[in-house]
């Protein structure tokens, strides 16, 4: 059968999404970080990791807020430290989690090991009836009521006063000693210290909600500057966008926010609440947090330390 004449180019003078320039290139295995950033290619997640970091390196000498609202999964995945130096270096300015990184935060503080074999102490009965967590978790909200000053910065400062063993390596009790805010947004029911006596639900619920007037006062001022979302598929990608529902109803402009969602997997929420409708440039970065978390560091600070010199 002959085939119907087509109108074809020429691949010479063709344009391409990809040319040889953005190609890897190849680092010795005693490369600097900077020549290992410098070879990857520039194309899709690795440009977008150049780009996001470039973003908040731009924020940040602009004075404008970077604010890294993580889930629990980074802190079981060994990743205290990296968010920590950022905001020790003033990177970060404001974070938010949700009701289950307290209780791996104060467990690496106070002991130095976290999270449970769900499974198997599913079968025995024992899953998240561990007491000393849940005493220290209704304390502390307790304390948040009392002070009126959120949940995340009692949490802190009780780990604090406490000194526990490992408080350096909390990511909680580092941003109180900052002063940097880091609110923590609980969902009644969806945390083991719940079900525990000395936890009341009421004043956990109220400190709570202290947080979320801390955080909306945060979203205020995101104008220019970064929100990332790390590893939480529900409760932060909610409480962002009603906070920037809350600032807009109030007619603050946030008509220029860089967001970004870096996870394991695309959820709906994420790719919704935080890239889509608040965004006015947004990055999606899937991979694991263990990998993808301290890549970006080093992205950041390439950035930082030149723009330093």
């Amino acid at each position: 059968m002959k085939k119907k004449p087509l109108k074809r180019t020429k691949l010479a003078g063709r344009k391409s999404l990809v040319n040889i320039n953005q190609f890897a290139e190849l680092p010795g295995v005693s490369a600097s970080a900077s020549k290992f950033l410098d070879g990857l290619p520039d194309v899709l997640a690795a440009k977008a990791l150049r780009d996001l970091s470039a973003a908040i390196v731009k924020a940040r000498r602009a004075n404008r807020p970077v604010v890294v609202a993580f889930g629990a999964h980074v802190i079981k995945c060994g990743l205290s430290p990296v968010l920590i130096d950022l905001m020790k270096r003033g990177i970060i300015t404001a974070l938010a989690t949700n009701g289950a990184s307290p209780i791996h935060d104060y467990e690496i503080a106070s002991a130095g090991h976290t999270s449970e074999d769900v499974a198997a102490g599913l079968k025995k009965g024992t899953y998240g009836m561990t007491r000393d967590t849940a005493q220290f978790i209704g304390e502390a909200a307790w304390q948040a009521v009392e002070k009126g000053c959120g949940l995340g910065r009692a949490i802190g400062e009780l780990i604090r006063r406490q000194r526990c063993r490992h408080r350096k390596l909390s990511i909680i009790a580092e941003a109180a000693r900052l002063e940097i805010p880091c609110t923590v947004h609980v969902a009644i029911g969806t945390d083991t210290v719940h079900v525990h006596p000395e936890v009341d639900c009421g004043v956990l619920g109220a400190a709570s909600e202290r947080d979320f007037e801390i955080v909306t006062e945060v979203v205020s001022k995101l104008n220019r500057g970064v929100w990332l979302n790390v590893g939480c598929a529900v409760i932060l990608p909610e409480v962002f966008l009603k906070a920037v529902a809350a600032c807009r109803n109030r007619r603050v402009r946030l008509d220029n926010v860089t967001t970004a969602n870096l996870d394991m997997i695309h959820h709906y929420r994420p790719v919704t609440n935080v890239l889509g409708r608040p965004a006015k440039h947004a990055f999606a970065i899937t991979g694991h947090h263990e990998i993808m978390l301290p890549l970006l560091r080093l992205a950041i600070l390439k950035g930082w330390t030149k723009r330093s010199r």
